[in-house]
């Protein structure tokens, strides 16, 4: 992933460094683990812990010489040690490092998820319990509906958060997870209590049947809770450019005054930047979901396919979900609600919002629902294109109604604040 979008702690999981070193963390736990055995002498397995290293450019010196960047790495660590490093990688194929090694790897990048996406939750219950009682104007396929409050809005955004947040620790469980089960699945070098040793040594769950590497459906899961999440992003940051359009201007992004620069052009905008690019990138994030698919029909025990694929996918996947994690987070703890417009804007239809109101009203007053929908609907519509009050005109056509009851506010947002108080059960 490009510099721009990798955040540090996230960026660090997938360094060249921190994955040699993850690889190196199994094979010294697999040295100690047959040396409980009596497989490697305890003076060969002391010396291997002490004295194994490795320089990423060593590694990769080594690799344009055997084209295998395992092979590279067991070369340039059994050398570092010596006489010893004989026993290293003993009865090991390639995968059983890599997949166990990953499954380190993705464990790490999942808590760092994990603890993005509880950010971004709480974020938006703080903020929706500030606006539980703002009203505004709800929209259905973006015309005006009825009214609503943002705080109603921001809750639905929390709840979703919260699924996408047990989601994606549900998806990191199932990828923390080892493999050292030789070169088929059937432990003919190593047996299970060696694979038992080294796992519980990394802190990581087995797999049951591994046929040499981890089932890719575990990692499609991952890329999938992935994808979803991003989602989620996606459908807060579109609301927020919704309500950011000059027309509307109920919402805006945090801006930097005197600082930041909304156009090269026009001094006078500010742009809904930062949930364009969230927008963006739950695009690619729905494409390494499809990718990850892809990966986990492999031939017979394994193939490679899978490999290169990876290698982008699932470090992109996780660096760039944390970055929109952290954007959106940003967005909600900073940005401007013009709870003024917001009451400007309910007024829009000149009343015509309350049309259901209108219409109950009329068929408990005795009106056939067909009859009492034409009324309104006249109504309604008339104020929409002539500017005309609603109220005004449903005095006239149904003067039996008490239009101070039909038109209060009040009706739309009782619930509100009930609505909003469910956020306690995930706060």
């Amino acid at each position: 992933m490009i510099e721009r979008y990798t955040r540090p702690e996230m960026g660090a999981v997938w360094s060249e460094r921190r994955k040699f070193d993850t690889w190196l963390q199994v094979e010294l736990a697999v040295v100690d683990a047959l040396a409980e055995q009596g497989v490697i002498p305890d003076e060969d397995a002391a010396e291997i812990r002490d004295r194994a290293s490795f320089t990423v450019d060593e590694v990769k010196e080594r690799e344009q010489v055997t084209d295998h960047d395992v092979a590279a790495f067991v070369d340039v660590v059994a050398g570092s040690v010596g006489e010893a490093g004989r026993w290293v990688h003993h009865g090991l194929t390639s995968s059983d490092v890599l997949d166990t090694a990953l499954g380190l790897q993705l464990s790490q990048a999942g808590m760092v998820l994990v603890g993005g996406a509880a950010d971004y939750r709480n974020a938006l219950i703080r903020r929706a319990r500030e606006h539980g009682d703002t009203v505004c104007v709800g929209r259905t396929h973006g015309v005006h509906a009825e009214p609503t409050t943002f705080g109603v809005k921001l809750a639905g955004f929390a709840f979703e958060a919260h699924r996408n947040l047990i989601r994606l620790e549900r998806a990191a469980e199932a990828v923390s997870v080892g493999a050292l089960s030789g070169a088929v699945g059937t432990y003919a070098a190593n047996g299970p209590e060696v694979e038992e040793a080294v796992l519980r040594r990394l802190g990581l769950a087995r797999e049951d049947v591994s046929t040499q590497v981890v089932p890719r459906d575990r990692h499609a899961e991952l890329l999938e809770a992935i994808a979803l999440a991003g989602a989620g992003l996606e459908r807060f940051a579109t609301e927020v450019r919704h309500l950011q359009r000059t027309e509307v201007r109920e919402l805006e992004e945090p801006f930097r005054s005197g600082e930041q620069k909304g156009s090269s052009a026009m001094p006078h905008k500010r742009n809904p930047i930062v949930s364009e690019r969230i927008v963006g990138i739950a695009r690619l994030l729905r494409g390494y979901a499809q990718a990850g698919l892809e990966n986990v029909a492999l031939w017979h025990e394994r193939d490679i396919t899978h490999s290169s694929v990876e290698r982008v996918t699932l470090p992109d996947a996780t660096i760039l979900l944390d970055y929109a994690q952290h954007l959106a987070t940003g967005v909600v703890e900073g940005m401007t609600v013009h709870e003024q417009r917001m009451r400007e804007n309910l007024n829009a239809t000149h009343g015509a919002l309350y049309s259901q109101r209108a219409l109950l009203a009329l068929v408990e007053a005795g009106r056939s629902r067909d009859d009492a929908y034409r009324t309104v609907q006249e109504a309604a519509q008339r104020a929409w294109d002539e500017g005309t009050e609603f109220r005004y005109l449903l005095a006239q056509a149904a003067p039996e109604l008490d239009l101070d009851a039909v038109f209060d506010p009040e009706a739309f947002v009782r619930n509100a604040r009930t609505i909003v108080g469910r956020l306690d059960r995930i706060a």
